[in-house]
């Protein structure tokens, strides 16, 4: 082990004590992510001439909240943790022992996105573009505190980059905590934040933040080391790499039906006009 290579030394999990109450790092980052998609909301809200309010986003966040909790917590259980679902159903529950998935939460939010639609008589796709562009700092925060709390780690590298977890044995290790802020965090916000600058398509900005998890995520999974109990998968893939796909797949079908069918909104002296074919 090279000495430049940097040592994560062991950080307490709790972040803050209020009294009995202790908020652990995970979460203080959940709530850094949740903090800032309102405040990005209520800008939009307020930028957006009358098609959103305040209160309706108040609304929607508080749906995606509980999909992202929900549904990251069904999904790592039967994602990762199925033999041990099967084996004790209560295992759903025990919270406290940690336990969420990406991939799980997007389905939460997927279904909480598909439910205000409905029930608010909005369109899915804009729906769904409001509220993705809101996701990525939260991505990003949330991989801060896995770093923090020495989860999740690469794979044994001999990389100046090369992190040694004090709970990962003494060779260093790819960061890929950090790796994935970067990418999933830092560069998907960017690159959202720049493609809604001008009118797009309903649809394509969600597509648009599927395919370019997908694709992050996929990348850095090499870099990742596998979960344990359940290695390498088909084609040597890890189970976020399988996951990943129907991501890339979705997004980009998405993408295409959105250019291909859905007028481009044009916004001129705060009136909505629509180019193209009307549906």
């Amino acid at each position: 082990m090279s000495s430049s290579h940097y040592v994560l030394p062991q950080i307490d999990p709790i972040a803050i004590s209020l009294g009995p109450l202790d908020i652990r790092w995970y979460g203080l980052m959940y709530l850094v992510g949740f903090a800032f998609a309102f405040w990005m909301a209520n800008r939009v809200c307020d930028k957006s001439n009358g098609v959103w309010t305040r209160e309706q986003a108040s609304d929607l966040l508080f749906a995606g909240f509980m999909g992202v909790i929900l549904g990251g917590r069904i999904g790592y259980v039967l994602f990762y943790q199925f033999p041990t679902f099967i084996d004790n159903p209560m295992y759903l529950f025990r919270i406290w022992e940690g336990g969420m998935s990406f991939h799980g939460g997007v389905l939460g939010v997927v279904t909480a996105i598909i439910i205000y639609a409905k029930r608010h008589q909005r369109s899915i796709l804009s729906v769904g573009d409001f509220i993705v562009p809101l996701l990525p700092v939260g991505l990003g925060a949330g991989r801060i505190g896995n770093f923090i709390n020495s989860e999740l780690w690469g794979r044994v590298t001999d990389s100046p980059f090369g992190v040694v977890f004090y709970n990962a044995g003494p060779l260093p290790r790819h960061p890929s905590q950090l790796y994935e802020f970067a990418l999933e965090g830092v560069a998907l916000f960017i690159i959202l934040f720049l493609f809604i600058r001008k009118p797009k398509p309903a649809g394509s900005v969600a597509g648009l933040f599927l395919l370019g998890y997908g694709t992050f995520r996929f990348i850095i999974e090499f870099a990742r080391e596998p979960d344990a109990q359940l290695g390498l998968l088909t084609f040597n893939m890890s189970m976020g790499q399988i996951l990943s796909l129907p991501m890339i797949l979705i997004g980009a079908i998405l993408m295409v039906y959105a250019y291909k069918n859905n007028p481009v909104p044009e916004v001129n002296q705060g009136t909505k006009k629509a180019k193209g074919k009307k549906q």
